[in-house]
């Protein structure tokens, strides 16, 4: 019998009492109770006291458990093709999984680095200012989720077996919780060890990952790939081709409108990132003046309409920080992420604003590559508030007033910040929906509109400015028959999981090649 219960912080972990609750709940007496599972936790702040909401699966004497999920089962390899995997973020790491589980063996291709050795450039990027192009935030093993949070909520729930990829981190390191959490996330912190594990269950079960070997050009024979070229040097023979290259790699859209292969612009979001302290985003949420024990630090959802255009938040950081996410010279990104137990001071949030084809035509025209120049030219304006990657910023208050700060308060971006007037930075119509958007907000969550918060610009890579087209049945790309564009860096996902469940479903679709 699956039942609903409330609970009050205090009696989260009290497993006497929930088994009380469960057992008035089904109106039979506690003895009754076998086991219970949990199946689905969540935080429900709309209404005081905060109380967490259980759904239990309850199981009476003598019932049969269900058995628990289940990860891959990765099999030997059976089928004689070699299908190339490009790129070992999310899209690519499941896609090499679900091809070792149909029998394939999978040659994962990855620009970047592994774990560590990324780890040192990224420590380089936040203390000398230098930015390597091939191993960032963005590029290297894991892709960008490795060091930018590991959230995991979709709402993907139709396009895949959402269990199996969570299911798939715990075999591999993961905290079970996040098969229950309403809002799993695992941590910059614990992914890069995660990520490790399920590298080597891959080489281990017979696939094969090159790191360090970005995918420069291919041939195309008969409307197929047959060749695919590493570093402008190697070339290898192939059946198919997973594309999972991530929402940055603007090099390969650019080899695609070389070739003349079908890309077009589509919407994406732009705007800055916004940071209060994560005490004050707690007592607005929570509605009380000290967080009590077993709420974890709030979060916000936002969104309105402002000025004609879509405003919300992306990629809500609790208790994390602010980080670089260029991916080459001369151009300012920030993103955000959080450690597993988002203990840090700060709360920070993507604040953007939807950009369609009528706010980039005019200026760079209707070309496949006009969205990404827009992203590209704010990029670079951001960079030149102050010829480095340190960031402009702006206190809240002072740009909904169009004022120039005259100082800023503290902020985890590492790399540094200045004062600077963000709108001339950003568009004027993502300003004018940005200050109306952040003047609603502040309306609707008391204290969050507040000269203690900062915007740091600029938010920009919130998802691809450009599109690979497929068939909606085989996955394919419109004109090359084995090619599959996957993962966000197609425009096909917007997250971990939904990014993981793309490349899931391209591997399947090679069966039929």
């Amino acid at each position: 019998m699956e039942i609903e219960i409330k609970l009050s912080p205090e009696k989260l972990f009290d497993e006497d009492y929930i088994r009380q609750v469960c057992a008035q709940t089904c109106r039979i007496p506690v003895n009754e109770i076998q086991a219970l599972r949990y199946l689905k936790r969540s935080i429900d702040a709309r209404k005081k006291p905060v109380h967490y909401v259980l759904k239990i699966k309850v199981f009476k004497i003598g019932e049969v458990q269900d058995e628990e999920e289940k990860g891959f089962e990765l099999t030997p390899q059976k089928l004689n093709k070699t299908i190339a995997v490009v790129g070992f973020g999310p899209a690519g790491i499941f896609a090499a999984l679900q091809l070792i589980e149909l029998g394939y063996k999978p040659l994962v291709i990855e620009r970047g680095k592994k774990v560590k050795e990324r780890r040192r450039d990224l420590a380089r990027l936040n203390k000398e200012l230098l930015v390597n192009p091939e191993s960032n935030y963005c590029f290297g093993e894991g892709g960008a989720g490795t060091y930018s949070d590991g959230k995991l909520y979709t709402r993907s729930k139709k396009r895949g077996d959402v269990r199996k990829v969570l299911k798939t981190f715990v075999d591999h390191g993961a905290d079970s919780d996040i098969l229950v959490n309403a809002h799993p996330h695992i941590g910059t912190n614990k992914l890069p060890g995660i990520i490790e594990n399920l590298r080597e269950t891959i080489i281990r079960s017979g696939g094969e990952i090159r790191f360090e070997s970005k995918l420069t050009d291919f041939d195309i024979s008969n409307n197929r790939i047959s060749a695919i070229e590493i570093n402008h040097q190697t070339k290898i023979e192939v059946d198919a081709m997973i594309l999972a290259t991530g929402h940055s790699a603007r090099d390969i859209f650019e080899l695609f409108n070389n070739k003349h292969l079908h890309i077009e612009a589509k919407p994406f979001a732009l705007g800055v990132r916004i940071e209060h302290s994560q005490s004050l985003i707690d007592t607005i949420q929570y509605g009380m003046p000290e967080r009590v024990e077993n709420l974890p630090p709030a979060a916000y959802s936002l969104v309105t309409q402002a000025a004609g255009n879509g405003v919300f938040s992306f990629c809500m950081c609790p208790g994390g920080i602010i980080a670089p996410a260029a991916t080459d010279i001369e151009e300012v990104v920030v993103n955000g992420w959080s450690p597993s137990k988002r203990n840090g001071q700060f709360a920070n949030s993507g604040m953007v604003v939807t950009v369609n084809p009528e706010h980039w035509i005019k200026q760079y025209g209707d070309t496949p590559l006009s969205a990404l120049q827009f992203q590209k030219d704010i990029e670079h304006k951001a960079y030149r508030a102050f010829n480095s990657i340190k960031a402009p910023a702006q206190r809240v208050n002072d740009f909904i007033e169009n004022k120039v700060s005259g100082d800023l308060p503290s902020c985890s971006y590492l790399p540094g910040i200045g004062t600077y007037d963000l709108r001339t930075v950003l568009p004027g119509f993502i300003s004018r929906s940005l200050s109306e958007g952040l003047a609603h907000f502040g309306k609707s969550m008391k204290g969050y509109r507040t000269n203690e918060a900062i915007l740091v610009g600029v938010e920009s890579r919130t998802s691809s400015p450009v599109r690979i087209p497929r068939d909606k049945e085989t996955l394919r790309h419109t004109q090359i028959s084995n090619l599959f564009p996957c993962g966000e860096g197609a425009g096909y996902a917007g997250g971990i999981v939904s990014a993981a469940l793309d490349g899931m479903a391209c591997a399947k679709a090679t069966l039929v090649l």
